[in-house]
């Protein structure tokens, strides 16, 4: 039983463990030297692995999505956590317990299945219910929609997340319509929950999640569109217009064509859609991002690439020195020219035992007992 995880791992750890390979590349160092990058996943997040030395045995011993037995000294470098891999096996699937190894959804799933049910029933028009119901009644199709993450490493990225994503859209959609009478509450609730419906064909979350070929080639946009196009196909009567508005809504969630959206939101639902789609990814995005996090610094996380920033994840209980004159003081000294130039005010930092350092000092303290004659002649030199 896997005992030792991710989030648990700190520096210097001796680790021995089971992790998913969820990628491998190998790389030649400047001295000419081959090593190796593993990226090691479970469900509590990623770590990064490096092979130094006996890169061509190890690297026989496994592939991409393997199951690993690994020991290794961790460490940091650059701000990640990493683990230098002294040691490595293969283990077969039946000796590890799947749930372990891939992060699942917070909610129950087949409550999220059952809430899918309930809000397809809810929709009053009878094109876009039997529409949800055909969706519904394809057991492979829903069951791979109930299995899916939303992305592969954006947002939800978990098993259950395109479900609960989708869910979470459509609950903004409801709230939205409820506020603008002029809203298409049916159309706006349907497109919500199957706008990422070619994400159960874009992405492989058998092991970890990564694209399929049709994902690479098509994108989950092109092939969400074709599933929602053979459903319409076997409904009896359903409106051409109603199609292609739907399908409108469903090719321009992604909003901008930088995003990789075929078409940009011509409709008040559409433009909608795409702004509740992107609040949703977003918020889940940060979320994941904090709760992963294994950056040192206690009050900001390790860089964001996708989002491009550092989040803030709050103030360590720094306590400000009593000794320390209030900022409006500082300020109003140095605008009549009577005080020391006001700099951020000096913070304890906290240790085990109650004790702490002074992180900053004023100028003024710095200064003090320091002669500020710097063009003072040397001695032996006329003034």
């Amino acid at each position: 039983m896997k005992t030792q995880f991710v989030n648990d791992i700190q520096e210097r750890d001796l680790v021995e463990s089971t992790f998913l390979v969820k990628d491998k590349v190998t790389a030649m160092a400047k001295n000419g030297k081959p090593y190796m990058t593993i990226r090691l996943m479970d469900r509590s997040g990623e770590l990064e692995g490096r092979i130094w030395d006996r890169v061509d045995e190890l690297a026989d011993r496994f592939r991409k999505d393997d199951f690993l037995w690994v020991r290794g000294r961790a460490s940091r470098y650059l701000g990640k956590m990493q683990l230098v891999v002294q040691e490595l096996k293969s283990l077969p699937e039946q000796e590890v317990n799947l749930e372990d190894y891939l992060p699942t959804a917070p909610r129950n799933r087949d409550e999220m299945a059952a809430e899918f049910a309930t809000r397809a029933g809810q929709v009053s028009d009878p094109h876009y219910r039997a529409l949800l119901e055909g969706i519904l009644a394809d057991g492979e199709l829903f069951h791979r929609f109930c299995l899916a993450p939303a992305a592969k490493s954006m947002h939800h990225v978990y098993v259950g997340g395109l479900l609960e994503h989708s869910l979470a859209v459509a609950d903004l959609a409801e709230e939205i319509s409820r506020r603008h009478a002029d809203v298409d509450r049916d159309l706006l609730v349907t497109a919500a929950l199957l706008h990422d419906l070619g994400k159960t064909a874009e992405l492989s979350f058998r092991r970890s999640f990564d694209y399929t070929d049709d994902g690479k080639l098509l994108g989950h946009i092109m092939l969400g569109v074709e599933m929602v196009t053979e459903k319409i196909r076997h409904i009896e009567g359903f409106p051409a217009e109603k199609a292609v508005i739907l399908k409108h809504l469903l090719l321009s969630h992604h909003g901008q064509y930088d995003f990789g959206s075929p078409k940009r939101p011509k409709t008040l639902e559409a433009v909608i859609l795409n702004m509740l789609d992107d609040l949703d990814a977003k918020i889940s995005a940060v979320r994941l991002h904090l709760q992963n996090d294994i950056n040192g610094d206690v009050s900001w996380t390790g860089y964001h690439r996708l989002l491009e920033r550092y989040f803030f994840k709050g103030f360590a209980g720094d306590e400000i020195l009593p000794e320390r004159q209030p900022a409006a003081e500082a300020l109003k000294d140095e605008e009549t020219g009577g005080g020391e130039t006001a700099l951020p005010l000096r913070r304890k930092e906290k240790k085990a035992g109650g004790g702490g350092r002074e992180l900053r000092v004023t100028l003024g303290e710095q200064l003090k007992g320091k002669s500020l004659e710097l063009f003072r002649p040397r001695d032996g030199e006329e003034g």
